[in-house]
């Protein structure tokens, strides 16, 4: 493992096999239940928060990690031997988690370098840009290399959903625009994606299959695709999706994965999307 270290949050959605192979260290946000403050992905599990969030009458809130949490893991990698440290971050424009991590950088700053990232996307998106940073590092590259790599990578990373309905992005208030396509047409399956670091409307469908070809659809457009991730949300049956994304990607190259709790609560059970890594060159991850 290089001396380079990559830190990113609970809601970049890498499985956390790949993670731990990969040497990233994971800050988890947190969801709130009423009083009750659980770790994403660290005091309760995508399938367990589902459960959760269909039990409650009321919409469970979402904090980003204290600065004070990040110093913890900063100094624990410097204490390991990490030379530096790229911290790469859910979009600014969703979270103050990037910010949070650019406090604790400054407070760290005598003992070890941070570089903070804000990726300005989310979930795998992000996660395919935490991917490439650690490759770079992994093949013994400096701290200026490895964040200016990861820079350049995720404006090429994008990504795709559809919730089951839009009730819980519209209880939420974190959809930006695409709150012009809510009040009362929650029934429909609408395409979004994240553009300049929100999620944005792409696409009105009003049924899953029309959702489902309009993802295809996108996915198709991009002529490198490097890499291809399908993620989901509670027992979304992803199944239609992975055949239809057959003739476009390689079936046992695409990387499934669950949104973080985090993401959940905005999305609700029953979304699926793709993530596109669209840079050139070999896959990376």
């Amino acid at each position: 493992m290089g001396q380079i270290r990559i830190v990113t949050d609970s809601t970049s959605d890498i499985p956390e096999a790949l993670m731990r192979e990969r040497g990233i260290d994971m800050v988890p946000l947190t969801v709130n239940f009423g009083n009750e403050s659980l770790r994403d992905r660290v005091d309760i599990t995508h399938d367990e928060f589902i459960r959760r969030l269909t039990a409650s009458k009321v919409l469970p809130t979402t904090s980003q990690p204290p600065p004070g949490l990040f110093v913890e893991h900063y100094r624990r990698l410097a204490d390991e031997g990490a030379e530096g440290i790229v911290s790469i971050h859910i979009s600014e424009k969703l979270s103050g988690t990037a910010g949070a991590a650019r406090v604790a950088a400054e407070e760290v700053a005598d003992r070890v370098k941070v570089e903070v990232i804000d990726s300005r996307t989310l979930s795998l998106a992000l996660g395919f840009g935490v991917l490439e940073a650690a490759r770079v590092a992994g093949a013994g590259a400096d701290l200026a290399t490895v964040a200016d790599a990861a820079r350049r990578f995720l404006p090429h990373t994008h990504i795709i959903f559809f919730p089951d309905t839009l009730e819980y992005l519209q209880k939420g208030g974190r959809i930006g625009r695409a709150a012009m396509i809510a009040g009362s047409l929650l029934s429909l399956k609408p395409l979004m994606r994240v553009d300049e670091g929100q999620v944005v409307p792409h696409e009105r469908t009003r049924t899953r299959s029309r959702a489902i070809d309009g993802v295809v659809k996108f996915v198709s457009d991009f002529p490198h695709l490097r890499q291809l991730g399908v993620l989901r949300t509670g027992n979304a049956d992803l199944e239609p999706l992975l055949t239809r994304l057959e003739p476009v990607f390689p079936r046992e190259r695409i990387l499934v994965t669950e949104c973080s709790p985090v993401i959940s609560v905005h999305l609700g059970p029953g979304a699926m999307g793709a993530i596109i890594d669209a840079n050139e060159g070999d896959a990376g991850a």
